[in-house]
């Protein structure tokens, strides 16, 4: 029988009647068996709950299947209120048999639908942001409202990619871990908000209880389908938000043009401005900026929720007012303050007997590329390796879009999105969904929180 006699000044157990400390080798073998003893046990019954979550994402993906064609189904486009309140309808029972707290915000402050919430907090693990929508761009006049089968694994429908498909991922990935009893040990809130595709206004108030969302969490998992393919995620998306340049000039007959009693007129000024933008910012790489509406003349007009306006004026009048509309995309909100003070400069150098103002409106901030996402993109690209899917990389920037999840980007520690249903042409009535990516989506979000939660 072995004596356990006390420890070396390694740390190391001495062994036998002499007291004496083991040799090297012995240390190495029962480093081995402390290994055996102890981690790979804990291994071994990870991979089994894994297992078990890919089992029954299996098994329940028929009903997967069935729920999305019935939410494809419902038209929810963001004007029409009583649709995105029947999607909400059906998703929020499911939610409450899991045991979350489920609510429906009213968004009549904002002039929307609302916006759905559920919440699970039951462990010490971190606190987990999931972020879908309930509306599409697809309104009641729109000839694109049902789901139609393409091929065995190929959909049509409206919203079908962006983003329900997602919606139905963010339910099964959530019932899969509940089915193992692991959903009530962890620290989950599901937002999906109602407006995505047409914020609602003011921004500051459509957005509020999402910004509360990501300053509870620490980590935030968006389910839009990124640029369609599985094997990218955002780690990163731009800001998106507008402006809007108003110029006026002195009226004078055409012939007086350029003279010192009239100066350039409003049109002039405005070409100079914008000119002048794509001058200084146009080379700064993931910084777009976009004049979308000109209008000017003796006489203009526009209208911003409609987005259009008229102009009147004659070919020998000077033009005296001048409106021009478009949106700025940045990476950072270093990069929006610093283009935006070089935009506001460029206004204040007026041409003669012009003047000119700049404003800037609220919008999409950028969700910047932190080492937090990378790192969490990292985890997520491990868990799908482990699947046997292949592994993920980051979508460039400059091809993403804004999303919801760009509001948790001064709060939480780690985000990506993308994570939803791969598909093709959104926006469009050609939107389509791949169904083989449904059960493989839901696979790899359940594991990757099962992973953060260990």
């Amino acid at each position: 029988m072995i004596d356990v006699g006390g420890r070396d000044s390694q740390g190391f157990p001495m062994f036998g009647f002499s007291k004496q400390p083991i040799n090297p080798s012995m240390k190495a073998i029962l480093a081995v068996l402390f290994t055996l003893l102890f981690v790979f046990p804990s291994i071994a019954q990870e991979e089994r709950v894994e297992k078990k979550l890919v089992k029954w994402i299996d098994q329940h993906n028929e009903e997967a299947l069935f729920l999305l064609e019935e939410l494809v189904n419902i038209n929810s486009g963001t004007m029409n209120f009583e649709g995105v309140r029947a999607v909400a309808d059906v998703l929020m029972p499911k939610f409450e048999a899991l045991g979350m707290e489920v609510r429906f915000t009213d968004g009549s402050r904002f002039n929307r639908a609302g916006h759905l919430f559920a919440k699970i907090e039951g462990g010490k693990g971190p606190k987990i942001l999931m972020i879908g929508h309930l509306d599409t761009v697809f309104e009641p006049s729109s000839p694109f409202q049902q789901w139609e089968k393409v091929d065995d694994n190929t959909v049509k429908g409206p919203g079908i990619a962006d983003m329900k498909g997602g919606d139905v991922i963010i339910l099964q990935a959530l019932s899969a871990l509940h089915a193992q009893g692991l959903l009530q040990e962890m620290n989950i809130t599901v937002v999906m908000t109602g407006d995505e595709e047409l914020s609602g206004s003011p921004l500051s108030a459509s957005k509020k209880e999402l910004i509360n969302a990501a300053q509870w969490a620490d980590i935030a998992l968006g389910f839009e389908n990124a640029d369609g393919n599985p094997a990218t995620v955002n780690v990163a998306r731009r800001s998106s938000s507008s402006w809007k340049l108003e110029v006026s000039g002195k009226a004078a007959h055409s012939s007086q043009v350029f003279k010192p009693s009239v100066g350039t007129g409003s049109i002039y000024e405005a070409s100079r401005i914008l000119h002048q933008f794509y001058e200084e910012l146009s080379g700064e790489e993931f910084l777009t900026f976009n004049p979308g509406v000109i209008l000017g003349g003796t006489d203009v007009t526009y209208d911003e929720k409609t987005k259009s306006g008229t102009a009147f004026g004659k070919n020998n009048v000077v033009a005296q007012s001048t409106i021009v509309t478009g949106d700025i995309r940045c990476l950072s909100s270093e990069q929006l303050e610093r283009a935006m003070e070089i935009m506001q400069a460029v206004v204040a150098k007026n041409l003669p007997l012009t003047e000119s103002s700049i404003v800037f409106n609220e919008g999409y901030p950028p969700f910047a590329p932190t080492e937090g996402n990378y790192e969490l993109m990292r985890k997520f690209s491990k868990v799908s390796v482990d699947l046997g899917f292949g592994e993920v990389t980051a979508v460039n920037p400059a091809d993403a879009g804004a999303a919801d999840i760009s509001f948790t980007s001064d709060y939480i520690e780690m985000g990506i999105d993308g994570m939803g249903l791969s598909g093709a042409n959104d926006h469009s009535v050609n939107e389509v969904g791949y169904l083989d990516a449904l059960p493989k989506q839901t696979k790899r979000a359940a594991v990757l929180i099962y992973r953060l939660t260990k």
